[in-house]
């Protein structure tokens, strides 16, 4: 076959195919490989090479258990009374190669399914395009052990799920046949976290841009993460990023299964926003949600109901810089009172409710004029009873100027309730009780 890699070009030889038993034929002919989103045409290794292991973890033991297509299903925990999850991972960073496992324990704390870490380590710790060519023959295993005879008669197709648009990768997968990459023809539903979604070539993003799925959440932007670093080498270094020989930080790309895992427990603190842009977002323009029009992103996110079966809108969030991830929207808007001087300061907003109290977020004021400020509380405080707030100047006015609110509203993200709150004053702080 034609073999190049992304550092070079070796010499050209004709087409090749190779056949494994029960999996069927595997060619390196287009779209597979010689197009210009995928160069190297390269064959995927023999399935005892890249070493497909399935990990299955129930309610009924602590500790996997080994499945395969032979009767060890059958003599194993699962239930085809359970829905079952299939993770599939792909990049592993190192030291966190076995977050799939993690996944599910963290699954079955909430729900009684049968979860299955597909475990891969050798097929994907090889060159780049060999990896993602590997990659076709742990997705006929899996479609082999669903349809084995021990796993089929008690399985049903509408119970499966597959954990494998987390982050999709853009090398050798984005802007490619249908039959090659993640569309929504793969399942009867298919949701995308993208967070590490700049370009490859020129900001050596791993992720995909487009939007892929029926539908698509972009979590701050779906570029670059709170709490990771831009990413830093050359396109050309990719096979020696993959293969774990040249250090790469791939914070961005794994913080999607990190959202995912937080969404099972935590789902309220991912509500997507419809928009058409990051900036958009960033700007408050999409703010808040309105006619149950917001999805959950993560585990969630097949509750959302779409009339035309497939989301043309995109969906952006903000999330915390470490967990807890989640984020808790609010739009206030601050009336102040005071001299009508210019006087430049800062000005901090906390929240407080039945269920708990946020931190402080602060913001810049300009008294006489309506303060708008959007938060991401990091706890949900349930029903709002107090704004509280502060202000602090830059410089020393020998005037003292006292500065309060004159009104004061906050509107909630996920639903529009709006509250008005009632000025009331102490000595270092102005309380806004919910009326």
């Amino acid at each position: 076959p034609l073999r190049r890699s992304l550092s070079g070009v070796s010499p050209v030889s004709a087409a090749a195919e190779v056949c494994f038993d029960e999996l069927g034929c595997f060619a390196d002919l287009p779209p597979w490989g010689g197009t210009p989103q995928r160069p190297a045409a390269v064959l995927p290794w023999r399935p005892e090479e890249i070493g497909t292991r399935f990990l299955l973890f129930t309610p009924m033991n602590r500790y996997y258990q080994e499945i395969d297509t032979d009767q060890s299903v059958a003599i194993s925990n699962y239930s085809g009374k359970r829905k079952t999850r299939f993770i599939i991972p792909g990049y592993l960073k190192n030291g966190d190669e076995d977050w799939p496992q993690e996944m599910c324990k963290v699954m079955l704390k909430w729900q009684n399914v049968n979860c299955i870490a597909v475990e891969w380590k050798k097929g994907v710790a090889a060159p780049y395009a060999q990896a993602a060519n590997n990659a076709r023959v742990v997705a006929a295993r899996v479609a082999v052990l669903c349809s084995s005879d021990t796993f089929l008669p008690s399985f049903n197709p509408s119970d499966l799920f597959l954990f494998s648009g987390l982050d999709p990768i853009e090398p050798y997968f984005q802007d490619t046949d249908a039959s090659v990459s993640l569309d929504t023809s793969d399942a009867a539903f298919v949701d995308v976290i993208h967070t590490d979604a700049l370009p490859f070539n020129s900001k050596l993003g791993l992720g995909m841009t487009q939007s892929v799925g029926h539908i698509d959440f972009y979590p701050n932007g779906g570029e670059l993460m709170p709490g990771c670093s831009a990413n830093k080498g050359k396109p050309t270094d990719l096979d020696a990023f993959w293969e774990g020989t040249k250090k790469f930080d791939a914070c961005n790309h794994v913080q999607a299964y990190k959202y995912y895992s937080e969404s099972m427990i935590k789902s309220q603190g991912f509500l997507g926003f419809p928009c058409s842009d990051k900036d958009s977002f960033a700007a408050g323009k999409c703010f808040p949600c309105a006619d149950n029009t917001c999805p959950l992103m993560g585990y969630n996110s097949d509750r959302f109901p779409m009339t035309d079966g497939i989301s043309k809108t995109k969906y952006f969030l903000n999330t915390g810089s470490s967990t807890p991830f989640g984020r808790y929207s609010y739009k206030v808007m601050v009336t102040l009172e005071g001299p009508s001087w210019s006087n430049l300061g800062v000005m901090h907003v906390a929240l407080a409710g039945a269920a708990d109290s946020t931190q402080e977020h602060k913001g810049a004021i300009t008294p006489g004029k309506t303060y708008e400020k959007m938060i991401d509380a990091e706890v949900d405080v349930g029903e709002v009873t107090e704004v509280k707030f502060r202000w602090n100047n830059h410089i020393i006015n020998i005037l003292k100027p006292k500065y309060g609110a004159s009104k004061v509203e906050l509107q909630r993200g996920k639903d529009k309730k709006m509250y008005e709150c009632s000025p009331k004053k102490s000595p270092t702080q102005q309380l806004l009780v919910n009326k």
